[in-house]
């Protein structure tokens, strides 16, 4: 057994498990310059840390079987989802699969709803606490995790150098950046290398910032675009929207009246949003997470069928006036 695998006695074993790859069809997009290739739809394991309710185990444990069956071989987390807990159970779930079948990501520097902490000292233990949950001894992405929330220059003096000698000691393959705010990820690769970048809820049938403002930077400069959230936080789904969703009113009423809309022509307006955020070809992946293994099964099968033009022109038409309307995330100086 390696050694920083998550010891479980007592636990579900997950039981070796390769990826099923008669259902891998998912097509794939290089990942800027970094010789990885990942597939358009991937699986973010913030569910597995009871970020949006409380998951049963086996429940958690069979989302990532599926995921990977269905060709979903990049996976998200971060040590921040469930402070921890979405990092142990993916170690379980992964447990006797080859690591060579699936690519891993995880982030650093936020640890609490509250806690940054971006200093060297805590990169080098991040690194190896996350190696030690996820029982492996390299990730193939680390992201400094919400960066909006600190003075970012101290990201390019302090923290991605310290990534860059984790990447030296052969236990990260590749170094990046995620958040909300389009303008953090010019402010740091206009100062320091960088390999990849993560954007959330800004690639949407309501809100495409990310594409309209940032990616034709990214892509001129080899930098890999990764792109989750293709539901903004269920604002894009027949699902309550919840409290704590920050997107203005007359957004909301929008993204209703558009699900309503959809569900006349008997389509979830889930399935529509998913393809629009697919679809885009300077996107490598995008990324979305559940720990309800049929969500999973259904976001697959999407991500095969063709979109319906003529009812996303519509949609599009109910958020224009809406359109790239967003909320404020982090310091102000950020944003």
């Amino acid at each position: 057994m390696n050694a920083n695998q998550p010891q479980t006695k007592g636990l579900p074993d997950s039981g070796p498990r390769t990826p099923d790859k008669g259902h891998s069809a998912i097509p794939r997009r290089p990942l800027g310059k970094t010789g990885i290739d990942l597939p358009i739809l991937s699986f973010g394991a913030s569910s597995l840390g009871q970020e949006f309710r409380s998951v049963k185990l086996d429940e958690a444990l069979e989302s990532v079987r599926v995921a990977l069956d269905c060709g979903m071989n990049f996976i998200d987390t971060s040590p921040f989802y469930g402070r921890g807990m979405s990092e142990v159970l993916l170690g379980i779930a992964l447990r006797g699969v080859p690591r060579d079948s699936y690519t891993l990501c995880t982030k650093m520097g936020r640890y609490d709803l509250d806690h940054f902490d971006f200093s060297a000292k805590r990169v080098a233990e991040s690194v190896d606490v996350s190696l030690h949950r996820l029982g492996t001894d390299h990730l193939d992405i680390i992201l400094c995790h919400d960066i909006e929330f600190v003075p970012m220059q101290q990201i390019v003096d302090v923290t991605i150098p310290a990534l860059q000698k984790a990447k030296a000691a052969g236990k990260v393959r590749f170094i990046g950046i995620s958040g909300y705010p389009q303008k953090i990820f010019k402010f740091i690769a206009e100062q320091i290398g960088i390999d990849c970048v993560l954007s959330y809820n800004q690639y949407t049938l309501q809100n495409t910032r990310f594409v309209d403002e940032t990616v034709p930077y990214l892509k001129a400069k080899g930098i890999g675009v990764m792109n989750a959230g293709p539901f903004s936080a269920r604002l894009l789904t027949n699902a309550p929207l919840p409290a704590w969703l920050k997107e203005p009113e007359d957004v909301k009423a929008a993204a209703r009246k558009a699900a309503a809309h959809c569900a006349a022509k008997g389509v979830d307006i889930a399935k529509l949003a998913l393809q629009f955020s697919l679809a885009h070809p300077d996107v490598a992946t995008t990324i979305s997470g559940s720990a309800n293994p049929q969500n999973i099964r259904n976001w697959a099968t999407w991500a095969a069928e063709p979109i319906d033009q003529h009812l996303l022109n519509e949609v599009h038409a109910i958020f224009a006036q809406v359109k790239n309307l967003g909320h404020r995330e982090g310091l102000p100086e950020n944003n």
